[in-house]
């Protein structure tokens, strides 16, 4: 795809409702307030001494820099949002159990004497956190727009995202 392909699929997100439930679509995922589009998609890589990955890899990072000179003509320029700390969370949040993890609310998990940096983290930003060590980041209207390079493990597949969601960063 191309950056006007790119574009034009994150403005398709940015007007499209978002799905009720967690399901694939034509552009990638989604489910109760956000989008996620995989924008290009480079397979695992496992007959490869590691080039070729390198490679795809660096192309993506290229393509989302690109795409973010072209979406910061219209929203100005992204903030740099670090996935590190969200994946910590989640972690943490999953290896504490499901006490944890089932206190449906921020009283039942203060009167457990949860820390509050401990509640669930919400997807797509939980999901992503997975995957994508950085994002570029944008408020546009009502929405956060996100661009990333999604890396899934060493020789495995690569992708380049864009987010398009009403969830607030966490």
């Amino acid at each position: 795809m191309s950056s006007a392909d790119h574009i034009a699929a994150i403005d398709l997100l940015r007007a499209r409702g978002f799905p009720e439930e967690p399901g694939r679509s034509e552009l990638g995922y989604g489910g109760p307030g956000f989008h996620v589009a995989e924008l290009s998609t480079q397979d695992q890589l496992w007959d490869d001494d590691g080039t070729a990955h390198e490679e795809t890899e660096e192309q993506y990072e290229a393509e989302r820099d690109a795409l973010t000179v072209l979406l910061a003509e219209r929203w100005g320029e992204p903030q740099h949002f670090s996935l590190a700390g969200v994946q910590l969370r989640a972690m943490a949040r999953e290896a504490a159990g499901p006490e944890a993890r089932d206190a449906a609310s921020s009283e039942a998990r203060e009167a457990a004497g949860a820390d509050p940096q401990e509640a669930a983290v919400p997807d797509p930003w939980a999901t992503l956190s997975e995957s994508v060590p950085d994002l570029h980041l944008w408020r546009a209207d009502e929405h956060w727009i996100a661009l990333g390079v999604a890396r899934w493990g060493e020789r495995r597949a690569l992708q380049l995202v864009a987010v398009v969601t009403e969830v607030d960063p966490p």
